[in-house]
C-alpha cells in the first residue's frame, strides 16, 4: 500500500494570522464563506474554515504570524485511514514533527499528523472522523 491509495486529496491550507477578524473579512470579500468558528482546546486560540469551491482555509490566531512571503503554514492531505497513513510515513522514514493528535474541530473531531518536506515545509495528514 502506498500514499496514494489513502490520500483523498487536497483538505485545507493552514494561514496563521494576528487578527481573525480581518483575515476572515478578507477572504469573505473575495468569496470564502465560513464553514467553522471554533476554538482550539488548549490554546483557545480561534480557528475559522473557509470555503470556495473545493478550496478549504484553515485560518487561525497566532501571537507571531509571518507577516512575508511564505507566510502559509501547512498544507493538508485528508486521509481515509490515519493510523495507517501514520505508518507508511513511519515505514517510509519521513521526518514525523507531530504524531497522530486529536482535536474536536467539526462535528466528530479530526485527527491528524504532520511530517516535513526536504524545504522545511510542513504537510499535514488528516482524517475527519
Amino acid at each position: 500500500m502506498d500514499f496514494s491509495a489513502l490520500a483523498e486529496g487536497l483538505q485545507h491550507i493552514g494561514i496563521p494570522t494576528g487578527d481573525l477578524g480581518k483575515s476572515i473579512a478578507f477572504y469573505q470579500e473575495i468569496g470564502f464563506r465560513q464553514e467553522l468558528l471554533t476554538k482550539h482546546p488548549e490554546t483557545g486560540e480561534q480557528v475559522a474554515f473557509l470555503k470556495l469551491g473545493d478550496l478549504v482555509l484553515e485560518i487561525y490566531e497566532c501571537d507571531s504570524p509571518a507577516g512575508k512571503d511564505g507566510a502559509i503554514n501547512h498544507f493538508a492531505i485528508g486521509v481515509t485511514d490515519i493510523e495507517a497513513a501514520y505508518q507508511l510515513a513511519r515505514e517510509n522514514g519521513l521526518h514525523i514533527l507531530e504524531p497522530v493528535q486529536f482535536l474536536p474541530f467539526w462535528e466528530k473531531g479530526v485527527r491528524f499528523f504532520i511530517v516535513e518536506g526536504p524545504d522545511r515545509e510542513r504537510v499535514e495528514f488528516s482524517q475527519i472522523l
